[in-house]
């Protein structure tokens, strides 16, 4: 069972992420277990305070290291197996289906959430295993990154969708977008569902899945193609189009 300890400064804010949905599932068949900390109750200031005006002088509050270290060296010595221990933050490296499915083969994540300015430098040296940001913009905190990185990971953990192969063909796993989908009526108002995946030539459906996904990578994220590993066919698929430009 994965072990996932998020530090916050809000705990209460993962109160209906956690249980709810997927994630609830997860926890239900002990697919893995949840704990938010306030790591406020680390502080050894008397006022209970986290963080401290910036040396050098400048806007906001810093976040103090000695609340942080001792949280997280209190949480590895409870846990049997090695940690990661992930920093959220904007100046983290960006967040990819492969990082979570990286981080889906660990047995205990530890998440830290921050908040003010910054956090001292010494926490990003000598504390974390990881620093992640979800995009290029800046949040209020890093919780609700977490929890983008818990969804993230926690889908991918054996037994929790009901069907393993569900995430596999998610969009970004093989390298590429997923190919459209359909469900009943066969029309309507006239738009129709393209006739070869109601065929039941399961041959003939996968090629089509197959160029489709290339299709819409190619229209929305060339991006993706140029790191991506294409078949013959695939870069055959990928000519003609260009050429019918």
């Amino acid at each position: 069972m994965m072990q996932i300890d998020i530090l916050t400064l809000f705990p209460e804010m993962f109160n209906g992420v956690l249980n709810s949905s997927i994630l609830k599932r997860a926890s239900d068949i002990k697919a893995v277990q949840y704990d938010t900390i306030n790591f406020r109750s680390y502080t050894e200031n008397k006022h209970q305070k986290v963080d401290d005006y910036p040396y050098g002088g400048g806007a906001g509050m810093v976040l103090s290291p000695q609340p942080l270290f001792d949280a997280v060296e209190d949480l590895k010595t409870k846990s049997k197996s090695s940690s990661r221990v992930i920093l959220m933050c904007p100046q983290g490296e960006p967040y990819t289906q492969q990082k979570a499915e990286e981080l889906s083969q660990e047995d205990h994540l530890i998440m830290i959430c921050g908040h003010y300015e910054g956090y001292d430098e010494r926490i990003r040296s000598h504390l974390v295993t990881d620093e992640i940001s979800i995009g290029d913009y800046v949040l209020t905190g890093g919780e609700l990154g977490a929890m983008v990185v818990t969804d993230s990971v926690v889908r991918l953990l054996p037994g929790v969708l009901g069907n393993d192969h569900s995430a596999v063909q998610d969009s970004f796993s093989t390298g590429l977008l997923e190919h459209p989908h359909y469900t009943r009526p066969r029309d309507f108002r006239g738009l129709k569902v393209p006739e070869v995946i109601l065929s039941g030539d399961h041959k003939k459906i996968d090629e089509w899945r197959q160029k489709e996904s290339l299709r819409r990578t190619y229209e929305r994220r060339p991006d993706l193609i140029e790191n991506a590993s294409l078949t013959e066919k695939e870069k055959q698929w990928l000519k003609e189009w260009k050429m019918d430009k």
